[in-house]
């Protein structure tokens, strides 16, 4: 039969491996933004001031303890998505979003790089993308309905942009949204009036440039607009007689009176 004393201890000791599990994973986030994947266990043991025999305790190999980091840092931002929903302008929350994903991602590119280079994504991480995927896509959504995000917009679409800016954002420095990147989170927003825009509604119109009948109307001479007709050959006339030539020659040499 348990007594006090050994439930106290077993709830004290359920409380310190929750601890040192924090603060291995906190200290491998940043040993992998700084060092990349050729970071050792040691390195982070050290760094998260424990023995290395708890970090092999949390997590037996290298890549159980990646897949920890990456599952950690997808659920930071799903509970972000979260809490945005309840922001009182999605569109804002939206975009704010978008800004932390960008700035955030490629401060992770280490793993980024694993996930994407090693057969990944297994089965943690899967489910930590599917939740953050359902949660990029409520925002997606209620921004949609204010008006404030492109309606042919998807998730997918939003992903693929999302990959493209943490490219660049490689470049930028790690507090503020590259100029570039913004330009392409700029693009997702709704079209409003006075900016530059693709004709959507003549977009699939069929447009015929020609005449009734597919015939160039004929042209009329500019002096005396008789109907000039073509010769058939060389370059198509402008006036219908030598006379009119003459007498525009006159005009456009005529001195003011």
């Amino acid at each position: 039969m348990s007594t006090p004393t050994s439930i106290r201890s077993t709830a004290n000791g359920r409380a310190d491996a929750r601890r040192n599990r924090a603060l291995v994973l906190a200290a491998a986030q940043r040993a992998l933004a700084e060092g990349g994947l050729a970071v050792s266990l040691a390195e982070v043991a050290r760094r998260a001031g424990v023995g290395a025999g708890t970090v092999y305790r949390h997590f037996p190999t290298k890549t159980a303890l990646l897949e920890a980091v990456m599952q950690q840092r997808i659920d930071r931002l799903t509970g972000l998505a979260h809490r945005l929903r309840d922001a009182p302008d999605p569109g804002v929350a939206f975009f704010s979003f978008c800004a932390e994903v960008i700035t955030s991602s490629h401060r992770n590119q280490a793993v980024c790089d694993m996930v994407s280079n090693d057969g990944w994504p297994r089965e943690l991480v899967r489910d930590a993308g599917a939740r953050f995927h359902t949660a990029l896509g409520d925002l997606l959504v209620d921004a949609q309905r204010q008006g404030a995000v492109r309606a042919d917009l998807t998730v997918p679409d939003v992903l693929a942009l999302f990959t493209g800016c943490v490219a660049i954002q490689r470049q930028a420095p790690d507090h503020e949204l590259a100029r570039p990147a913004a330009l392409i989170l700029d693009a997702m927003r709704s079209h409003h009036p006075g900016r530059p825009v693709t004709k959507h509604r003549n977009a699939n119109t069929p447009r015929d440039e020609s005449a009734p009948g597919n015939e160039t109307p004929t042209p009329r001479c500019p002096i005396c607009t008789t109907r000039i007709h073509p010769t058939g050959t060389g370059r198509p006339a402008r006036y219908c007689s030598p006379a009119c030539r003459q007498k525009a020659h006159r005009r456009r040499h005529a001195l003011p009176a």
